[in-house]
């Protein structure tokens, strides 16, 4: 396995170099950025990482929704604009973004902590031989990681301000493979920065990082898909299966819950790869059932009598989640 793992990353690797050598730099140096090379080098790593995930979700996943769907497709517009999000987020576009918004900051912040002495807990090497063995070490930061979108997750549902953003994520009524990128770009960035600050204060690898980053995705990809598939009653505890997730979206799941305290948690299945956590803390549903998604004020109407929209177009969508952040809306 190490060897075969070995083997992947060392033709990743050339890839990347040669990608990168051909077609990237040689625009860099064009645009005037030959001050950004080596932040270039990382961006054709990340748009490489894109384009092979592309090409499973088309490949493999695709497929599949075609092969077992929950429902016919309708609204195909809406699908569009969710892949529209997919291509942002694959081909680095956002990733350029977090670049430039987030990533001076945490560089700032843990320099600042280098110079006193604090260089990050290397969280790997805490204990013998791990670092000697790259899957034990990625499997480890894996669970990390999972554990720590889990976290985040609960807490877009928990807030009403995060949930007036994430909201838009689950006001898709026709879950495709593509909807996992369907997010406000801000709720994307809230939850990306928290990711790097982990990354960076745990002491995971770029390499381990991207890999982790795109395992996460795509296994997203299928848990969101169209598919009437279970892994089984014990498969479904060991990894989120496209039924368990899609109990997360059905309507009136998980979203705050209006009273005295203004909002009160409720939902379930909030985990991203693993269930376990969802296990042990109580927010677990294996039902077998498929219901329909979406949120609940676009089918009842609320105080004002109208249900809500969410837009329909990529800009609308976004300058809609802004407004509700705001209390406009």
């Amino acid at each position: 396995m190490t060897d075969a793992l070995t083997w992947l990353a060392s033709g990743f690797d050339a890839v990347q170099q040669w990608l990168f050598e051909a077609a990237v730099q040689p625009l860099m140096f064009t645009l005037g950025l030959g001050n950004l090379l080596e932040d270039g080098y990382a961006a054709t790593g990340w748009l490489l990482v894109g384009v092979l995930q592309l090409a499973v979700m088309l490949a493999v996943i695709a497929p599949l929704e075609h092969w077992r769907p929950v429902e016919p497709v309708r609204d195909r517009a809406a699908v569009r604009t969710d892949m529209a999000y997919s291509v942002i987020h694959r081909l680095g576009l956002f990733r350029v973004a977090l670049f430039f918004l987030v990533q001076p900051l945490w560089d700032a912040l843990f320099g600042a902590l280098r110079v006193h002495g604090w260089h990050g807990l290397q969280l790997d090497a805490l204990w013998p031989g791990v670092t000697d063995r790259p899957l034990v070490s990625l499997l480890l930061y894996l669970l990390v990681f999972d554990f720590v979108d889990y976290c985040i997750h609960r807490a877009q549902h928990r807030f009403g301000w995060w949930w007036r953003l994430h909201s838009l994520h689950h006001s898709q009524r026709q879950m495709t493979l593509w909807s996992d990128s369907r997010n406000h770009l801000l709720d994307d960035l809230l939850r990306s920065a928290i990711i790097v600050l982990v990354a960076q204060a745990i002491g995971v690898a770029p390499g381990q990082f991207v890999a982790i980053v795109a395992l996460t995705q795509l296994s997203e990809n299928l848990h969101h898909a169209n598919l009437r598939m279970g892994f089984g009653r014990l498969g479904d505890r060991l990894w989120i299966s496209p039924r368990f997730h899609r109990r997360h979206h059905a309507i009136g799941i998980g979203e705050p819950r209006q009273g005295p305290r203004r909002s009160a948690f409720g939902g379930c299945n909030f985990g991203v790869l693993l269930p376990w956590w969802d296990m042990l803390l109580g927010t677990a549903d294996f039902a077998r059932r498929y219901d329909p998604t979406g949120v609940h004020d676009q089918v009842e109407p609320g105080r004002n009598g109208h249900v809500r929209d969410y837009g329909r177009g990529l800009w609308q969508q976004q300058w809609f989640g802004l407004r509700r952040l705001f209390g406009a809306d």
